[in-house]
């Protein structure tokens, strides 16, 4: 385990003393005024040094500066995330890790909005996501439990994507990119109308073959539909409609039975969000918000072990829909006063007949009861307190509060704590998912991997945390350092039992996996998972046209259970050089570390597998001219400089090569990827 290098108590006190003697260095509130305000802590407006909590903005300047072309890869640059990627399509992303092969800690939103799969494995996929990187105007991450404000999936945190409004940058931008890996990528934007309705459409097509020597070559096409319609001055509509839809490879060549073989997935995915608001003042504010999300993966392939099974039909082919419902109110009744409450029923629906042989489950239920908070004590400390209700079928009813404390002890200097409670929504494959492989000539099991377990209880966790925020004239430095205890109880895992059929050719002295494979079901453990550690965001300007910017976690794990320690990894860093060099030309280059990860379960749940410690470059540089007055963008991209790596061990794949060959070497490295890209902008003015 990793040795913290200040206990909680002594950072408090260094901070505050060093805080208050340092507090005629600054020129009052003044050094807050450029702070944004976020919304995604609380759903109250509120500057980052305010917040109950540590939140990372993520603005389009710097996403553009990364020349990122996944969005997920952009998640990297915040503290205590831990991104990997099994294959090139699949991004495994989570905070202080934990997760399983999909993980389900974090609410993902756009525009408020949850585009949290409903499937029946539940996570999030970042390929399928019905979003262009041109329409994001900022991303919200907030670090730690929120499932006061978005639920039981902000069990340990929460992505907000906000997308721009349909009046911003008015006018027509297409770009290009190509590179090495087949890279083949193509968008446009376009933002126009006049007021009282505005509209903005965006398209986006990408290619590449992924990593090398692995089947897993993707084709996506992205569009989205923002429209805004100001309907008086008190009342507008937003609406978004998007849909998603992919090829990508997946499997892998020689796995045993042909269990994960090498075949080709598709996806689909729509998206409708209507909201309408209304503002009496300001300060007061009615939401409501309806969100329809459709989702339709097939992924199908034959298995197969001659002469004792020629062809067994295995898939994951699932349907799953998302209907939500939600209202909300905000109002400022005082100036030291402010609070937002609401509530949300949700619907959703999963069609998988082979992932549920019993049949597929019940429509899931969801009702929440919401309120936060802000009540500003003196000029200087302000208090935040909410609390959710929430039911979820096939779960008790539970209540997620959150009390924290703000102390700004010197101008640019605030001190915060507070406390959290959060319970996981574990989805319904986790509880009811049944899975036979079947012959189809004499209709006998030869296999059952997945056994239902109705019983699961939901995980919970219990978060204590303190925390600094400040600015300092030199340099003009932010400083974020966040403190963290996460106390988790009930925690899901995977756990082999007796196969209730076992085939002969699968039993134990002749399964081609030494490890075992036979049935697992998932259980809670009975001892507690303990995470804690300090994680920090600092960004600094020496000089003008220069930004630094460093996030670095550590990160404790203890639990008595083997394995779990290798779902998170110890530390994290990103170290990002933003430079522009005038005239046109900017530059960033970025420094990723990451410490041993396991990253889930795998197939396999008894062979244990870590990614080895990695440290990655990625680079841009671009270029921006006017030609006949419109703007015209060339950058250089090139990823995963330097040595290959593991990120994300496909454990199945890698259980079955050390039981053939005895190699442990890593089956899927990651590959380096170079790229150009050109954007032309032809933009009018923004709102009129």
């Amino acid at each position: 385990m990793t040795a913290l290098p200040t206990p909680l108590p002594g950072l408090c006190m260094a901070l505050a003393c060093g805080a208050i003697g340092s507090a005629t260095a600054f020129a009052g509130d003044s050094y807050f005024e450029e702070l944004p305000l976020v919304l995604s802590a609380t759903r109250l407006p509120q500057p980052r040094h305010e917040v109950p909590g540590a939140v990372t903005v993520i603005d389009r300047e710097l996403i553009a500066a990364t020349g990122y072309r996944d969005l997920a890869r952009v998640l990297r640059l915040v503290a205590g995330m831990q991104v990997g990627q099994e294959r090139g399509h699949r991004q495994w992303v989570t905070y202080h890790g934990l997760s399983n092969d999909f993980p389900t800690e974090m609410q993902v939103l756009i525009d408020g909005q949850s585009v949290i799969t409903p499937n029946a494995f539940g996570g999030m996929d970042w390929t399928g996501l019905a979003v262009t990187l041109d329409e994001i105007d900022r991303i919200e991450v907030v670090r730690g439990t929120n499932a006061t404000s978005f639920g039981a999936n902000a069990f340990l945190g929460v992505i907000n994507i906000i997308t721009r409004h349909s009046a911003e940058g008015r006018g027509m931008s297409v770009g290009v990119r190509a590179g090495a890996g087949q890279v083949r990528d193509a968008q446009f934007t376009w933002s126009g109308g006049e007021a009282p309705l505005t509209l903005r459409a965006s398209a986006a097509t990408q290619h590449d073959a992924g990593f090398r020597h692995l089947n897993d070559s993707r084709h996506t096409d992205t569009f989205s539909l923002r429209g805004d319609l100001q309907l008086s001055p008190r009342d507008s509509v937003l609406m978004r409609v998007a849909a998603n839809t992919g090829l990508r490879g997946e499997g892998y060549a020689g796995s045993v039975f042909d269990n994960n073989a090498v075949r080709d997935s598709r996806n689909d995915s729509e998206t409708l969000h209507l909201q309408w608001q209304h503002n009496d003042t300001a300060d007061d504010e009615w939401l409501v918000n309806y969100y329809r999300n459709r989702e339709r993966i097939r992924d199908e392939w034959l298995a197969s072990a001659p002469p004792f099974f020629p062809a067994v039909p295995l898939d994951r082919d699932r349907t799953s829909v998302r209907d939500s419902l939600e209202v909300q109110h905000r109002s400022a009744p005082r100036r030291d006063l402010q609070f937002v409450w609401g509530g949300e029923a949700r619907r959703e629906e999963v069609d998988s007949p082979f992932l549920f042989f019993g049949g597929n489950p019940a429509a899931q239920y969801l009702y929440r009861l919401f309120g936060d908070l802000e009540w500003r004590v003196l000029d200087t400390v302000a208090l935040n307190a909410g609390g959710a209700q929430e039911r979820y079928s096939g779960a008790e009813s539970h209540f997620s509060p959150r009390a924290f404390a703000n102390w700004q002890v010197a101008p640019g200097h605030t001190l915060r704590a507070g406390y959290s409670r959060a319970f996981r929504q574990h989805n319904v494959f986790e509880r009811l998912g049944d899975i036979r492989a079947i012959d189809p000539a004499s209709g006998a099991v030869l296999v059952r991997p997945f056994l239902p377990n109705p019983d699961l209880r939901q995980t919970r966790i219990h978060t204590t945390e303190a925390g600094y925020f400040g600015r300092f004239d030199t340099w003009n430095t932010t400083l974020d350092v966040r403190v963290f205890e996460e106390r988790i109880h009930d925690f899901i895992v995977r756990v082999p039992q007796p196969d209730p059929a076992p085939a002969p050719l699968l039993s134990p002295s002749r399964s081609p996996f030494p490890f075992g494979l036979g049935s697992t079901r998932y259980e809670n453990l009975d001892s507690t998972v303990r995470l804690h550690g300090i994680e920090y965001e600092l960004s600094t300007r020496p000089r003008d046209g220069t930004e630094l910017r460093l996030a670095h976690s550590i990160v404790d794990r203890s639990s008595r259970e083997p394995g779990i320690d290798d779902r998170s990894a110890p530390y994290t860093a990103s170290l990002s050089w933003l430079q522009d060099w005038g005239r046109g030309w900017k530059s960033m280059l970025s420094i990723l570390r990451m410490g041993p990860l396991a990253g889930g379960d795998g197939f396999v749940p008894s062979f244990r597998y870590v990614a080895r410690p990695y440290t990655t470059v990625d680079a841009n540089i671009s270029h921006t001219t006017h030609i006949d007055g419109h703007s015209v963008q060339f950058a250089l991209t090139a990823l995963n400089l330097g040595k290959r790596h593991q990120e994300i061990a496909d454990r199945s794949q890698q259980a079955a090569q050390l039981a053939a060959t005895g190699s442990n070497a890593p089956v899927n490295p990651v590959s380096r990827s170079v790229y150009l890209s050109m954007t032309l902008a032809l933009e009018r003015s923004t709102r009129e």
